[in-house]
């Protein structure tokens, strides 16, 4: 009865594909594999049982599936009608037995009428280019509709697809780009979105379904396909074997965005930024295969391969047009390490009176260690704490007077990096408190036999700083070892673990994909947790977003805060007597300063954009709207405390970079690649005045230390409190 009840909802999903024309001929018709019944089966298995938070897979957790799923095709109520959702409701509590009956038809079903929608949306767009619009009505197009109705109708979605094209113009009209530029643009990028929509895969939508599925327990629970799964282990242990470049879409070219230095690419020098890449053969004299139009996966996919392998690519330059005369060039793929996201290091000095602040930045963008190289025994396996530990061995020779640790935007990563890290600035002694599904507690220790860095020390954070992130500050937090600065983070107190479902399943090819399922929650050293509520700084600074839109609080069905005992620790120092002084002095100098008046500016600016949720679509008033931001900008911009205009700037060669200074009406991949990634630099070279801030902060710190022994003895630990008596 089970699956004459599934066969039904199915029957149903394609009487309405066949009953609605086709607009695009183009749709592939996507099926499930017998392998990914296979991968939804033990990943139910997984879940039910071993989760965290184990749920039934039952009536009440097919629905929430079917949710997360429409959510993750259509979040913004752009392709599908009510009608269409309507129609998909008969599987609405069906897709628990879907899974246990390894029969996906039905999640598929919906997917391939998703493809028939987006060619009709698109192909109704496109015919309203050659019509043009007008824009002296007092029309408004609202452009967040996450929380809107489902259109009742095609009338209506059609009617929200002239608003969204009308703005599209109207972004574009505003730049000065004339009607046929904007015809010409508009059209492409359409093309282009359906071109990309047309190249996803089976695996990807069964990568979708069962994220539906995985996200519906829980937020931080993934089901990783075997792409995916390779990209993720790439990312932990910040290596691959390649070329040595970046790659990204430009339209139906793959391009070169960024080259990485030392890799076979940068040492030919022979590849430049924004060459666009025609062809890729493997091995020296191959046949090449055409890759354009392909998917960016696909193409980054042929050009990877085992080390000291040969693989030939023809190139089409950056200045060259479609016709421009292309050249080949063969490479030795090596060991490439992406040190983008490795620790760096830096030196801020700070102006106190006579005296000159030697402050030491580590820049840590994530908690990454290479498993499968330290699984191996290899000596020399890439960890984040190994990096971070010499670095700060060089500053010590450097002869910085303090310490700041920069976990802006560090996501997390590996726990034990996080505890191994922690042990560079406590020695040994208990940094997070781990509990099970079981209830059972266990304590991770540090086994660090003296501090890398026993000085000042600050810790910077910001919303994005997570998990791992919020072990290491919360630890630095409980022992008084550090003075941590900037915004609440994340909120992300679970741990998650990766299950090869191709061992469970002991199959022997790499098919079946893995779940980054959360087995555990963690829990500072004095019993209270980073769940939802992250860590609070002891010096705080403005908040760049709102926990109800950003973090683990904007979670529907994130884990609940609770405690547990403490663990037994002694802390190290006690900053309570410093933090007021701390904080009275930077508040005394932020009032001072414009650029911070600016910045506090810019926030409430984007907060009021963002409660908006409508833009007119009248050009007087957007024409008003955008003089006096500029004017805004530009008011600002002379008021700025930083001598340096990145208006002004200029690369290695002196040329001027163009920097993005208001809308421009593109998206990422139709602008230039050279003057996007110019633009990025110019970015990262100008001052970070937030870590400025927090250097002048820890230079407070040393100054107050320095002039009164007393207070050096409570706030350091007792090795460096001797060094100051």
């Amino acid at each position: 009865m089970r699956r004459l009840l599934i066969a039904l909802a199915l029957v149903s999903l394609v009487g309405l594909a066949q009953a609605k024309p086709i607009a695009d001929s183009g749709a592939p018709v996507l099926k499930p594999t017998p392998t990914q019944g296979e991968a939804a089966v033990w990943s139910a298995r997984f879940l039910t049982r071993f989760h965290y938070k184990p749920l039934p897979l039952d009536k009440a957790m097919s629905e929430k599936i079917f949710e997360n799923y429409l959510e993750s095709l259509d979040g913004e109520k752009l392709f599908f009608t009510q009608a269409d959702i309507n129609t998909f409701g008969a599987s609405r509590d069906k897709l628990d037995e879907a899974i246990y009956n390894k029969d996906l038809s039905a999640p598929f079903a919906i997917y391939n009428i998703y493809l028939q929608r987006v060619g009709q949306r698109v192909a109704y767009a496109r015919s309203l280019l050659a019509k043009g619009f007008e824009f002296s009505s007092d029309e408004s197009y609202r452009y967040d509709r996450a929380k809107a109705p489902w259109p009742k109708d095609d009338a209506e979605i059609e009617d929200q697809w002239r608003q969204r094209i009308k703005n599209d113009w109207l972004r574009l009209k505003l730049t000065g780009k004339s009607d046929k530029d904007i015809r010409e643009t508009l059209d492409k990028r359409y093309a282009n979105y359906l071109d990309r929509v047309h190249q996803i895969n089976s695996e990807d939508v069964f990568q979708t379904f069962m994220n539906a599925y995985a996200t519906a327990i829980e937020p931080h629970t993934n089901y990783l396909g075997p792409r995916a799964s390779e990209n993720f282990d790439i990312a932990m242990k910040l290596s691959v074997e390649g070329i040595g470049a970046v790659l990204q879409r430009d339209n139906e070219y793959t391009a070169i965005r960024e080259i990485v230095p030392g890799g076979p690419a940068s040492l030919s020098g022979k590849i430049q930024v924004g060459d666009r890449i025609l062809g890729v053969g493997q091995g020296a004299n191959s046949a090449l295969q055409d890759v354009i139009g392909w998917r960016l996966d696909d193409v980054v996919d042929k050009i990877r391969g085992p080390r000291d392998t040969v693989v030939r690519l023809e190139v089409l330059p950056a200045d060259a047009g479609p016709d421009g005369k292309s050249y080949m060039i063969e490479l030795v793929r090596k060991k490439v390490t992406t040190e983008a996201q490795a620790a760096k290091k830096s030196i801020i000095e700070v102006k106190d009176g006579e005296a000159t602040r030697r402050i030491g930045v580590i820049s840590l963008p994530t908690f990454y260690q290479d498993f499968e190289a330290r699984r191996r025994g290899d000596r020399d396996y890439k960890s984040a704490t190994r990096d971070v530990e010499r670095l700060l061995g060089e500053l010590k020779q450097e002869r910085v007077d303090g310490v700041v640790v920069d976990l802006r935007n560090n996501g997390g990563g590996s726990l034990s990096e996080a505890t191994d890290l922690t042990g560079l600035f406590i020695e040994r002694g208990p940094v997070v408190q781990v509990r099970n599904a079981a209830g059972r507690v266990d304590v991770e220790n540090s086994t660090s036999r003296t501090m890398a860095w026993d000085g000042p020390l600050a810790v910077v954070v910001n919303r994005v700083s997570a998990s791992a992130s919020e072990i290491f500050a919360a630890a630095i937090q409980d022992y008084g070892r550090g003075v941590i600065i900037g915004e609440p983070t994340f909120g992300k107190g679970t741990v998650q673990n990766l299950v090869d479902l191709d061992d469970v399943a002991q199959s022997e090819s790499a098919s079946l994909g893995e779940l980054k399922m959360t087995i555990a929650q963690f829990f500072r050293i004095n019993g209270g947790s980073t769940q939802l509520r992250g860590v609070s700084p002891d010096i705080s600074f403005p908040m760049t977003v709102g926990a109800e839109d950003f973090g683990e609080s904007s979670y529907d069905n994130a884990l609940p805060w609770t405690s547990i005992p403490a663990a037994r620790y002694q802390p190290l120092a006690d900053l309570s007597p410093i933090v007021p002084q701390l904080v009275a002095r930077h508040e005394a100098r932020t009032a001072q300063s414009r650029d911070w008046k600016n910045f506090r500016d810019d926030l409430a600016d984007a907060r009021k954009l963002r409660e908006e949720k409508t833009v007119s679509l009248n050009e007087a008033v957007r024409r008003k709207e955008r003089d006096e931001q500029e004017a805004k900008r530009k008011a600002r911009q002379a008021e700025s405390d930083q001598v340096a205009d990145a208006a002004a700037a200029t690369d290695a060669d002196g040329e001027p970079v163009p920097v993005a200074l208001q809308d421009d009406g593109l998206q990422a991949d139709e602008r230039s690649i050279r003057d996007d990634v110019k633009r990025e630099q110019a970015r990262k070279d100008k001052p970070d005045f937030i870590l400025i801030e927090a250097a002048h902060i820890l230079a407070d710190e040393i100054t107050l230390v320095r002039a009164d022994t007393k207070l050096a003895s409570r706030v350091l630990p007792y090795s460096a409190a001797f060094r100051v008596n």
